[in-house]
């Protein structure tokens, strides 16, 4: 059966399946539900609902995505989720593949974090990943982002901030007794990449104590239409993505996945509970836009995510045990696997790549009780440690298709066996000596070591690195009126040279990147003012800051007798570049911000911006050191606007939504060319969506989302996909 006849089957069984379901009795509402009908009743179409879980600062510049925006706005993944706040930029890679900016940093500058074990592993990419991709937004109760350094809570990666996903948990009732279940099945169609799926799930309580939830979901996506080609500030048609005949289908999209997952929550004593979970996210045959086919290459060629895979099983005690509050005690397993294949059939070539992560985590936190000191003073510790250990398993292959013989390639991406240990502890003190002034400090100690056998063969040398770090951030919170708040914070962070910066060797863009095993830890300094103001129905948050960054990890481009000795890839390749840390300082400066009303007749509306401004040490040759230029990829100015309306009466609501970016013409030396940046820089654009849905009680949920209406044609900067043209999202649950 087709792809097409996969789809409409699909289609079939959801909707036999949507018509199927039906109220199963008076049974209690899950969580996510019971927030968002909290919501609904007493704030207006705006409020936000904190769920059970950490949260970071409201002194630090954050946002949270809660379910019931995810719900309206109806993304087409974790990251896309993201749109819609201040200080992220997503960028695509691919239609199967996005990366969250959070104040012009990206990939292993921005800690990702699931229920609060850390996703960063020893070969995360320095440029956009596919790893935060591998969440199911379906399961999410809400998004957090921590924008500016968090490494001292969080550890290396997190330099330009983290980004924390909190899964969905079963309701429990303490006075249920028995055994109490809640089925629910959704469906979602989107036809700008005809993608259809679906998702199934069951609730259950076992008793007063114990809740579980289980599901599991597919989608199948076609290739995306987008509003037309987007043209370069100079006017020329860039190389990618490469369009079919109708100038709006992009060739090298398009994907296939399914997850499941399963969550237990059992509470054991008062507010102690014990949490066990695993999810698992699939991928399949996802074509990398930039390579699929690459520029100048026949079309026929691409090179293929075959398998994007990533499994998370964790076993978790969280709670108050005695004089610690907010506890949380994890060990967790993660699986990461990649298959990529790139097809030259003019070539009669084919070459497999695979990698493999298996990483060990440990991680515990905790709280005192906030101390009294005099009638206004008091003050709260918070501390924790972790460690996680990261092993690593690459092999490649090439295949003469003419021939049918396959042979070892001549040095998989990475070295098989190597191995990535990350560890550290931390404090953090908070005083609040009078009740407009809070006074806070923290650091965090650090050891990372990283393990790799040389390989004669490939010209390979061993890597037996450690490094240390000690970190520290301080930060002071006035308030001199009711409504309104001062935060200046400064804070440190690290980032250690992973197994991907110092072993790896891979096609990047147009250019074949190799190996620097002497590299040493990028280091940061961020300073930040925020102001926090506003009554209860119209709240706004603007933060300016700067980034200084020691150290940085930047590409400077190699000659062909710099390669590798036994490397044939290397030499063959357009270009050639090599990781170098930075003999000068790099900076970022920027702004961002938001503001949210809650109006009159239950209107919401909200309205974020950013800009942030990067300069960093030229590096191409001996001739141009001193001079400086323009960071890599720094998004341009750019907000949102949602207008939201809710109608108690019949249960309806209405939005509508703009995304904006002004042109970005700041190009560093490598943004000139990447063929997946226009020429002379990425034009600005505005896309409005509207959006629709009805609510019938907790169990019937229909939504509806117009997305880019005028059809505009756009691509955010840095991104090898346009953005999707004119169409429609539509989406059904029901519960029973």
């Amino acid at each position: 059966m087709g792809r097409l006849g996969s789809r409409t089957a699909l289609c079939s069984l959801l909707l036999l399946a949507l018509a199927g379901g039906s109220r199963a009795g008076a049974q209690q509402p899950g969580a996510d539900a019971t927030a968002e009908a909290t919501a609904e009743a007493e704030y207006g179409a705006t409020a936000t609902v904190d769920e059970d879980g950490p949260s970071v600062e409201d002194s630090l510049g954050r946002s949270v995505v809660t379910r019931r925006e995810l719900d309206r706005r109806q993304p087409t993944s974790a990251p896309a989720a993201l749109t819609y706040e201040p200080g992220v930029y997503i960028q695509k890679t691919a239609h199967g593949q996005a990366s969250p900016y959070v104040r012009g940093m990206t990939g292993q500058q921005v800690v990702h974090l699931f229920d609060g074990v850390r996703m960063n592993n020893g070969v995360y990419r320095q440029g956009p990943n596919q790893h935060f991709f591998a969440i199911d937004a379906q399961t999410l109760s809400r998004l957090e982002v921590l924008r500016g350094s968090a490494s001292v809570r969080h550890g290396s990666d997190a330099l330009g901030g983290a980004i924390m996903a909190f899964p969905r948990q079963a309701y429990v009732d303490v006075e249920q007794e028995g055994l109490s279940l809640r089925p629910r099945v959704s469906g979602r169609f989107a036809s700008a990449d005809l993608s259809i799926g679906g998702r199934g799930e069951l609730e259950a309580q076992l008793g007063p104590r114990t809740g579980v939830l289980v599901g599991g979901g597919y989608r199948d996506v076609d290739q995306l239409q987008s509003g037309g080609v987007v043209d370069g500030v100079d006017g020329v048609q860039p190389l990618v993505p490469r369009f079919e005949d109708d100038g709006r289908t992009q060739h090298g999209t398009g994907f296939r996945e399914a997850t499941f997952d399963g969550h237990v929550t059992h509470r054991l004593v008062g507010a102690l509970r014990l949490v066990g979970a695993i999810y698992g996210y699939r991928q399949f045959d996802a074509p990398r836009t930039d390579q699929c086919p690459a520029p100048y290459a026949p079309v026929s060629e691409c090179l293929w995510i075959d398998e994007q895979f990533r499994t998370l099983g964790y076993l978790s005690l969280r709670g108050d045990a005695g004089a610690m509050r907010d506890v949380e005690l994890t060990a967790s397993v993660q699986q990461h696997h990649e298959r990529r294949r790139r097809d030259r059939p003019l070539s009669f070539d084919e070459q497999v790549w695979r990698n493999d992560v298996l990483t060990l985590g440990a991680a515990f936190g905790a709280a005192t009780r906030d101390f009294r000191l005099g009638e206004a003073a008091s003050f709260k510790l918070r501390y924790g440690a972790d460690a996680y250990r990261d092993s690593v398993g690459s092999a490649g292959f090439q295949t003469a298709t003419n021939l049918g013989v396959t042979q070892p390639h001549e040095r998989p991406q990475y070295i098989d066996g190597s191995v990535y240990l990350s560890t550290g502890a931390f404090a953090e003190l908070e005083l609040s000596p009078l009740g407009w002034l809070t006074v806070r400090g923290g650091g965090r100690g650090a050891a990372v070591g990283a393990r790799a056998a040389a390989d004669r063969g490939s010209d390979t040398s061993g890597v037996h690195r450690e490094w240390t770090a000690v970190v520290g951030r301080a930060g002071v919170d006035v308030r001199p009126l009711d409504g309104l708040q001062l935060s200046l914070n400064a804070d440190q962070g690290f980032r250690a040279p992973n197994l991907d910066d110092l072993t790896s060797r891979q096609q990047v863009g147009s250019s074949f990147q190799f190996e620097n095993a002497d590299l040493v830890p990028e280091r940061t300094t961020t300073y930040e003012l925020g102001v926090i103001a506003g009554p209860e129905w119209l709240q706004a948050d603007a933060w300016v800051f700067a980034t200084l960054l020691d150290d940085a990890m930047v590409r400077a481009v190699r000659d062909a007798s710099d390669c590798p000795a036994d490397s044939l890839e290397c030499p063959n390749a357009w270009s050639r570049i090599q990781l170098i840390n930075a003999d000068d300082h790099a900076t970022i400066l920027g702004t961002e911000g938001a503001v949210r009303a809650r109006l009159p007749a239950r209107i919401g509306l909200r309205a974020t911006y950013a800009y942030a401004w990067g300069e960093a040490p030229d590096v191409r040759s001996q001739e141009t050191r001193g001079q400086r230029v323009p960071m890599s990829r720094i998004p341009p100015l750019n907000g949102t606007v949602e207008l939201e309306y809710s109608h108690l009466a019949t249960s309806l609501d209405f939005g509508a939504a703009l995304r904006w970016a002004l042109a970005q013409r700041r190009l560093a030396p490598n943004d000139v060319v990447d063929e997946r940046i226009p020429a002379g820089g990425t034009p600005g654009y505005a896309a409005f969506d509207l959006r629709a849905g009805f609510r019938h009680g907790d169990w019937l949920q229909l939504r509806l989302v117009l997305e880019n209406i005028l059809d505009t044609a756009y691509r955010v900067h840095g991104s090898s996909v346009n953005a999707a043209g004119r169409g429609v999202v539509l989406s059904a649950t029901v519960a029973g």
